[in-house]
């Protein structure tokens, strides 16, 4: 009976890992995968004895969190790409990837790293990683200089046997995420005006339609208005307090 509700009921449950670190186990074709979001834009990911940290940052609560086996970083900015937690993170044969800017800049830093491509897919301890774009079509700090621009960055779609899952990293509602397709969990950030709003987000994630989606990189914004602009759409929302002064 657990395994017929396994096959049936791919998303099966929250449990409480910390106060405020709450982690969803999703049974995939592979085997579980637990997802732990953190802090900000930072995500932890176990599966298959593996643990993968997403863009960790010092400000997260690491206390009690297992050391990483892969750890990929979108971009270049400082509270996605930390050296000194990715080395506290670090342990013998942990591998770090990231677009270009992010390796280059960390080459050293915290030791052999690994480049992937805007548009790359690359297999990392036997999990396929294609880089999506990330990027600003408008947001910039003054005309023609866009927060993020092409190239730049990278979001990713991670895959889990047959469970995709997808981080956007600091991006607006691009071409490449509206052509998404069979995304089972989507991370979005919306913390404007280097990321999109809460209402672009919605509208994005009504494009592709992740099964599941996690307002994530939110500081500042209100989750539930993103929450409120799916309603009615086949998208389930799950908020989580990733920041300081709540949801």
């Amino acid at each position: 009976m657990r395994l017929l509700l396994l096959a049936l009921t791919p998303l099966l449950l929250c449990a409480a890992a910390a106060p405020n670190r709450q982690s969803d186990v999703i049974a995939t074709s592979a085997g579980a995968l637990r997802i732990t979001p953190l802090y900000h834009g930072s995500v932890m990911l176990e599966f298959g004895g593996k643990v993968i940290h997403v863009d960790p940052w010092s400000q997260a609560d690491y206390e009690g969190i297992p050391p990483a086996d892969l750890i990929v970083i979108t971009h270049t900015h400082a509270d996605h790409m930390d050296a000194a937690i990715i080395n506290k993170l670090k342990k013998p044969g942990t591998v770090v990837a990231g677009p270009p800017a992010v390796t280059d800049t960390l080459n050293g830093a915290v030791g052999e790293t690994e480049a992937i491509s805007n548009g790359e897919t690359r297999t990392f301890l036997g999990i396929p990683i294609e880089a999506v774009p990330m990027y600003n079509i408008m947001f910039g700090s003054s005309p023609g200089h866009l927060y993020h621009h092409k190239g730049i960055g990278n979001g990713y779609v991670m895959t889990f046997g047959q469970t995709r899952v997808y981080f956007s990293g600091d991006t607006e509602c691009t071409p490449e995420m509206k052509a998404l397709r069979n995304i089972d969990v989507a991370f979005l950030a919306m913390n404007p005006p280097r990321t999109m709003t809460p209402a672009d987000a919605a509208a994005c994630a009504k494009a592709f339609l992740p099964k599941i989606v996690y307002p994530y990189h939110y500081r500042g914004q209100k989750t539930q208005d993103f929450a409120d602009a799916l309603k009615g759409a086949p998208v389930e929302v799950r908020q989580r307090k990733l920041e300081g002064e709540g949801q």
